[in-house]
């Protein structure tokens, strides 16, 4: 039996977390974890609405990750955009607004813009059953993305078909969300560098911020890394700003892709970049900045080799605040840069 004023008490406590929540990328985690949590689902995906295809945001399940790791996981799941023209579970909800909960997915068929697409499970040896897709949907109408939810578990572990009862509690939470991602979408846009897509200079000070308050508060760690490329003025004038720009944003894909997701990965201005690791010692700090100047090191540009020094700073044992962290970070990054650059470096 549902407990009812609990589900309502922990609603409005998760609508206060999404609104207050400007990363989208944590948003979106953040939001099918409540759904799954709240489901007891095994698995879902989020998918978010571009023009006329979905696009897998976030995929989550506990079975595959198991069984083959997180970034193999990922891989596998996080498919190319799906145009809504094909018929998919997902695709109908996106156009027509409606829920769908059934309780075995490969019992669909005969129907044309409703099926579920088994190419997923027969490569990676999945068994989906119970379904349960919602639109997140927002007050004026606005379909912005979708969210689904596969194999409810019972109290045994055993797969149930999810709760009909949940229906208005997800459709809730899904409209909720809704309005925090389309927030965090226009947020997105103020905050992020048109080259790279990072987080700019602006977010990166602001979060910083917050993050080194929370860290007082909370007693918790906070790291800063800069990243500065060497030799970019040179590689500019020898190859050209067009070439520059290219190796610019293949940077920032390597930071990105070898960052966790809730790693705060910005550029500050040029070829200067900048990476808050909350949570994380300074011994993280140093192995993370040293497995990334390797990355970028050992990565093959088209332009021809590049190479990056990097200053790590922490918070308590180098700073007190946030403005302290930066300027012992950038402290560390010319140290970095003075020994021979190529190089990690600390205080």
């Amino acid at each position: 039996m549902i407990d009812r004023t609990r589900l309502l008490d922990e609603l409005l406590e998760i609508g206060i977390a999404l609104t207050s929540e400007r990363d989208l990328a944590v948003l979106l985690e953040r939001i099918l974890s409540q759904a799954r949590r709240f489901t007891r689902a095994e698995a879902g995906t989020l998918f978010l609405r571009d023009g006329d295809h979905l696009r897998f945001a976030v995929v989550q399940n506990d079975f595959l990750e198991a069984r083959l790791g997180t970034q193999e996981m990922q891989r596998r799941l996080q498919a190319e955009p799906m145009p809504l023209r094909e018929p998919s579970l997902a695709g109908h909800v996106a156009q027509t607004g409606e829920i769908i909960n059934v309780s075995d997915a490969y019992a669909i068929v005969g129907q044309r813009t409703v099926a579920f697409n088994k190419a997923v499970d027969e490569t990676t040896d999945y068994a989906t059953r119970s379904v349960f897709v919602v639109p997140l949907q927002d007050p004026n109408g606005n379909i912005v993305g979708v969210l689904e939810l596969l194999n409810a578990l019972g109290e045994d572990g055993a797969i149930v078909p999810f709760d009909p009862e949940y229906d208005k509690v997800i459709r809730a939470l899904a409209s909720q969300a809704a309005v925090a991602i389309r927030t965090a979408r226009l947020e997105d846009l103020s905050f992020k560098d048109a080259l790279t897509d990072l987080f700019n200079r602006r977010y990166f000070e602001l979060r910083l911020d917050e993050e080194a308050k929370r860290a007082v508060r909370f007693g918790h760690p906070l790291a800063l890394v800069y990243v500065d490329l060497d030799g970019f003025k040179q590689l500019n004038e020898d190859k050209g700003r067009p070439a520059g720009d290219e190796v610019l944003k293949e940077v920032a894909r390597l930071l990105v892709k070898h960052s966790r997701s809730f790693t705060i990965v910005a550029r500050r201005e040029g070829d200067d970049f900048a990476v808050i690791l909350a949570n994380t010692p300074k011994a993280g700090a140093l192995s993370y900045a040293e497995r990334i100047r390797s990355v970028v090191e050992a990565h093959a540009f088209a332009q021809g080799p590049v190479t990056a020094s990097l200053g790590v700073a922490a918070f308590p044992a180098d700073a007190a605040t946030a403005v302290d962290l930066m300027a012992r970070a950038e402290q560390a990054l010319d140290e970095a840069k003075a020994r021979g650059r190529n190089r990690v470096a600390q205080l």
